[in-house]
């Protein structure tokens, strides 16, 4: 017999539910919740690439976490979706994170003014639900999640059992998703089925089994962990061995050669660390953390005149940041009067690398990246902590520029300027157009427009085997990304750079960003092949710090 015939029979031995309200329904959302949550992990594992970012899963179920502190013991079920709408939205992370999160602001809209709901009125929302997802994207393609909630959704009930409702769109959930590789060729050569729809379908089963009166239980062991954060208060800041992070912008003499620009380069990198240097046809720019930051800028007035020059003490920074934790414990978050003309928000991981957006103006960071999306809610504390009239915020990830668009919504007593940079490559090139003088809306046109010139290049490692682009990848081999796309596969860090150097020809700048696996004797080997393989391109290293990557390279 088949598995839907036996399922039906196990429905059919339950008595009919003609009407929820709002308790109810908040029941069949925490239920749902918990489904997912329980099932988080194996959705992650069907990433579509082998790349360690499967996080799909993660994102959904962090964004319906709030749901366990839902009640609609007192109210409707228009209030309890308006609620749950709400919740969601705030929490959402990810691309599947915003789409789960208007699902819901659909339902809440389809069933506005409701005091109870029956068959014919949760279809009606569930359909206005999927309205509302796919407005998330663009471009929709079939095979998606968006395919298993339209397809799912438009079952209409042959009966007012709200029960056989969601049986009936339990299964044909599982049917369309199961149809999935078919629809996505990439599916199909990886041999998955869609990650998002999967975890879809565990919502539809968690709220039957609300209806069925087996609600799935929350399991805290379920939940992801709440990571442990760093005791700024208990660090030595002696053992900050060079403390002082010195920056500056020379003006070339007219008879500064390139050998004397090698010989400086060479000076800074041996100075101290987290070098970058970066020369131009009339200046060069130099950032360094040393013991005696005097020395360089000595070193730097034998080359040219110092433009700009700007020493901090990361010391005080430690200091700094100490008190900033005992203010997070104190209180909640602030907002800050938006006083300034213009600030930035960005999303970075990695020291190395909010020291790199800081050094562009960046004064208000938020920590995430792959594997890790923030959330609406916190991209919106970013931005109300930071004193501005007019917010960029620079979500440097593909998988955040969906809940970074929801903020402006969400903020009402300043400008939102969403920079749909993808990586952070793209939001370095953006923070390089930015003009002081210029409006906000010119400032947002060059910015975007600026990203079109750089090609990101990311080195990561193979979390599982799998196919792709008919090529058999191991776990654990080399993999190089083209645009976040996986082009490259190699043995190890040095074959795969041999590879992506056809991505490099014609560079003029090449930014080498190694991360907190990485160690600087390979980073500096790696920078050495790329200055003899590329004579032409001027090239610089940063240690970025960030996970997951190896290496992330700007080409430009």
């Amino acid at each position: 017999m088949r598995e839907e015939t036996l399922f039906d029979e196990v429905v059919l031995k339950h008595s009919p539910v003609l009407a929820v309200d709002g308790e109810a329904l908040a029941g069949m959302i925490r239920s749902a919740a918990n489904a997912l949550c329980k099932q988080k992990d194996l959705i992650n594992q069907l990433n579509v690439y082998p790349v360690p970012d499967g996080d799909t899963g993660s994102n959904m179920s962090m964004t319906m976490t709030p749901a366990k502190e839902l009640s609609g013991r007192s109210g409707s079920v228009s209030d309890c979706a308006e609620k749950a709408a709400g919740m969601f939205l705030r929490a959402a992370r990810g691309n599947s994170g915003v789409i789960l999160s208007l699902f819901f602001r659909g339902i809440a809209k389809g069933l506005k003014g409701k005091q109870v709901a029956t068959a014919g009125d949760l279809r009606e929302a569930f359909a206005c639900g999927t309205k509302e997802a796919y407005k998330a994207a663009q471009y929709p393609r079939e095979g998606t999640i968006l395919t298993v909630m339209r397809v799912s959704t438009s079952e209409k009930p042959e009966t007012d059992d709200i029960l056989s409702l969601f049986a009936t769109m339990h299964r044909v959930a599982a049917e369309t998703l199961e149809k999935t590789p078919e629809m996505l060729p990439v599916l199909k050569q990886a041999g998955v089925v869609d990650t998002g729809g999967r975890g879809f379908l565990e919502i539809l089963g968690g709220m039957l089994a609300y209806l069925k009166g087996e609600p799935v239980e929350y399991v805290p062991d379920a939940e992801a962990e709440e990571g442990t954060a760093a005791d700024f208060a208990s660090f030595d800041t002696e053992s900050i061995e060079n403390p002082y992070c010195t920056e500056c912008i020379i003006t070339k003499r007219d008879d500064c050669t390139s050998a004397d620009v090698e010989k400086l380069r060479r000076f800074i990198l041996d100075a101290g660390d987290s070098a970058v240097f970066a020369d131009d046809t009339e200046i060069i720019k130099i950032h360094v953390h040393v013991k005696d930051p005097g020395k360089v800028l000595s070193e730097a007035l034998l080359y040219g005149s110092l433009y700009t020059v700007k020493v901090e003490n990361m010391r005080n920074q430690h200091t700094s940041l100490v008190n900033k934790e005992a203010e997070k414990i104190a209180s909640a978050p602030q907002v800050a009067a938006p006083t300034e003309k213009y600030g930035f928000v960005a999303v970075v991981m990695g020291d190395g690398i909010r020291d790199l957006f800081r050094d562009f103006g960046v004064n208000t960071f938020v920590e995430g990246g792959q594997t890790m999306n923030p959330s609406t809610e916190q991209l919106v504390q970013a931005v109300l902590s930071t004193p501005a009239k007019t917010v960029f915020l620079f979500p440097n990830n593909g998988n955040i520029c969906l809940v970074a668009n929801q903020v402006a919504g969400l903020v009402n007593d300043r400008k939102v300027c969403v920079i749909p940079s993808v990586s952070v490559p793209q939001g370095i090139s953006a923070l390089m157009q930015f003009d002081e003088s210029a409006s906000a809306d010119d400032n947002c046109r060059n910015m975007i427009a600026a990203m079109s010139n750089v090609k990101t290049l990311d080195m990561t490692y193979a979390a599982h085997s799998s196919t792709v682009n008919g090529e058999k990848v191991e776990r654990g081999q080399i993999l190089g990304l083209v645009n976040h796309k996986v082009r490259y596969v190699a043995d190890d860090r040095l074959e795969c750079i041999d590879k992506m150097l056809e991505q490099m020809q014609g560079a003029s700048y090449i930014t080498v960003l190694y991360g907190c696996d990485v160690e600087p004797v390979e980073a500096n080997e790696i920078v050495t092949h790329l200055q003899e393989k590329l004579p032409d391109a001027e090239v610089a290293m940063l240690s970025g710090g960030q996970p997951l990557y190896y290496y992330i390279i700007s080409v430009e």
